[in-house]
């Protein structure tokens, strides 16, 4: 499993985090409810973190960005990637899971 994010996704994600030049991470995680596509009764959550993580199971780093899903949250995705992309249409990101 692979995660991307296109470049305006990238910008999105600095402007609403309001993320700066440190090292920053952003969590990719499975929380129950809302309208997930790939697990019933689950959908994809975000969080922003200024810590290490201690359990990363995969991740992109883009200047100095660091976004990444837990081990225990890979389960969500039952082996598809994750694209985050920005959409200038609706004004928010979005998940697009690809493979499998």
């Amino acid at each position: 499993m692979n995660i991307h994010i296109t470049k305006p996704a990238i910008q999105w994600f600095k402007e609403e985090f309001n993320l700066n030049e440190k090292t920053e991470y952003i969590r990719f995680f499975a929380r129950y409810g809302g309208c997930g596509s790939i697990q019933s009764g689950f959908s994809l959550g975000i969080s922003h973190d200024t810590e290490i993580p201690s359990d990363i199971g995969v991740e992109e780093v883009v200047d100095g960005i660091h976004f990444y899903i837990s081990e225990e949250d890979i389960w969500y995705f039952k082996g598809y990637d994750l694209k985050v992309k920005y959409s200038r249409k609706n004004d928010e990101i979005e998940f697009v899971y690809e493979g499998e």
